[in-house]
């Protein structure tokens, strides 16, 4: 998930220990995920670090554990509501689900509130998001993939956000992988100045809640958020279950899935990527999809696009038993 402006956006390999063949790439996988080609050697080249990145997130980082000098329960309120509500709403449901894959159809309105609460909340300028995420789907675990698992948990999870990488070298990539995007004006808007929108709320923290809701409800709850974005292109490559046989190492990975509002629920994901539910299963919880439910029953948003029977999916689906952990 991406959010500053060389920012990506939120995986063991291969389910049960199965080999399977990435057919764009030629490369064969073991159990470990190690891949046996020349994939990877693509990307072996002297890196061009992101200094801008590796200064915003360790900044934040850094001032993320000043909210254990204001040790309140109370606190820890503004933190839940960043996580569980405001996050789904404007990265999950807005960045993501509507503004990425086009999974319903909502009115401008709506479409641009999701998106600004997605840029208040940390998660970037929006048509670099979208422009990254559509790029992942594209070349997902290989080499030209932004967050390629392949390299490991770390560099999936962060360490890639601290390298510019060949298609942020490409200054036209929004162009090519967001030409929708970019011809809207507002959304062009949030691209150039979410940052500074979202670093405005600071002072309404304070005034609000006075230090401790600036570190709890600003950079410790940015911090979480990052993380918990991060993890659905890490541990949600590596380590959980497959309802569906896809080119890539996507799993569901039921606490990414938890702590995300559903975007835990990454191989389904891959498998259909432009639904707007990612849980396929009963057991599955996806409160991101209730939002998006909840607006469909109010009349607000329409067109919403649900899973495919089985039968008409892309790879072919594996009944597997309910899992018991990642």
């Amino acid at each position: 998930m991406q959010i500053f402006g060389g920012f990506t956006q939120l995986y063991s390999y291969g389910a049960h220990g199965k080999r399977r063949i990435l057919k764009d790439t030629g490369e064969m996988r073991d159990q470990k995920g190690s891949a046996r080609s020349s994939g990877c050697k693509e990307r072996m080249k002297k890196p061009v670090w992101n200094y801008s990145n590796i200064f915003w997130i360790s900044l934040v980082h850094l001032l993320a554990l000043g909210a254990f000098f204001f040790p309140a329960w109370e606190n820890t309120v503004i933190l839940f509501i960043g996580i569980f509500v405001l996050a789904p709403l404007g990265i999950n449901v807005g960045y993501h689900r509507l503004l990425t894959h086009k999974g319903f159809t909502a009115p401008n309105w709506l479409r641009y509130s999701l998106a600004t609460i997605g840029s208040l909340v940390g998660g970037g300028p929006p048509i670099h998001w979208a422009a990254m995420h559509r790029a992942h789907h594209r070349y997902s675990d290989t080499a030209k993939d932004p967050h390629d698992s392949r390299r490991g948990f770390w560099y999936s999870h962060v360490f890639h956000l601290f390298l510019m990488e060949d298609l942020e070298a490409n200054k036209d990539y929004t162009a090519i992988y967001t030409p929708d995007l970019i011809k809207e004006p507002y959304l062009v808007f949030l691209e150039k100045y979410g940052i500074a929108l979202a670093t405005a709320m600071l002072p309404l923290l304070y005034l609000a809640g006075g230090w401790a809701w600036v570190f709890w409800g600003g950079f410790l709850r940015t911090a979480c958020i990052w993380h918990i974005m991060w993890l659905v292109n890490s541990a949600s490559h590596m380590w959980g279950y497959r309802n569906y046989e896809t080119k890539d190492n996507t799993v569901n990975c039921w606490w990414v899935g938890l702590l995300a509002a559903g975007e835990g629920w990454h191989n389904n994901h891959h498998a259909q990527p432009s639904v707007a539910k990612h849980g396929h299963r009963w057991w599955e919880l996806d409160l991101s999809y209730m939002i998006i439910r909840s607006f469909e029953l109010a009349g607000i948003i329409s067109e919403v696009k649900r899973p495919s029977p089985p039968s008409a999916n892309f790879g072919e689906r594996r009944e597997l038993p309910r899992p018991s952990g990642g």
